[in-house]
């Protein structure tokens, strides 16, 4: 991970913790000091300085981040840095809409916006009060967490209509942490048992 801000770094001490072995950077001490005892390593190094990356092992590693937030000509400089060494796959945070579009024209695999992304995911769950939480799959397909009402209790998944009348598909209820059935007339549901449709 090349920035270790909020974003950077939060990323960065995450994949550590799901087993992955996290190098990461930031030019600035106070950045990298939290992150000594966390990732495998946590170096400062300024990131438009092929030799320090070079010399960090960056063509080693199979996935790198960058997340220099506003500083565009940084995250520019960075990112082709790390095209030039050859690192295979390239993630990096944007900052605007122009920022996207320089970062797709220098070859990065897969550009995200986490504020413009938490902003609409937000949104979607205030305007929604029954939703408790989604997951966007693509092309307008979602995962939704959605809270029984009072007006469901007691009736099977099985004589709920909706597939037929909001072209949804259920594919699982929970009660509490437990998984309690699918599109079956054996599960009946309780309020406060959360669908995932």
């Amino acid at each position: 991970m090349i920035g270790l801000g909020t974003f950077g770094g939060t990323l960065a001490r995450d994949l550590q913790r799901f087993g992955n072995n996290e190098i990461g950077t930031d030019i600035d001490e106070r950045h990298v000091a939290p992150f000594v005892e966390d990732l495998g390593q946590a170096l400062i190094l300024d990131a438009g300085d092929d030799g320090a990356l070079r010399e960090a092992g960056v063509d080693a590693v199979d996935v790198w981040g960058v997340a220099l937030g506003t500083d565009i000509e940084a995250d520019v400089l960075a990112t082709i840095d790390l095209k030039t060494i050859g690192v295979g796959t390239i993630w990096a945070k944007a900052a605007s809409k122009n920022h996207h579009r320089i970062l797709s024209k220098l070859g990065v695999d897969r550009v995200v916006h986490p504020e413009r992304e938490v902003g609409q995911h937000v949104a979607q769950v205030l305007n929604n009060p029954s939703v408790r939480n989604y997951v966007s799959l693509a092309n307008g397909q979602h995962v939704a967490n959605f809270r029984v009402p009072e007006s469901l209790r007691g009736k099977p998944l099985s004589n709920l209509s909706y597939n037929r009348d909001h072209n949804l598909r259920c594919i699982g209820a929970l009660r509490g942490s437990d998984h309690v059935g699918h599109d079956a007339a054996s599960c009946v549901l309780e309020e406060d048992d959360l669908l995932l449709l």
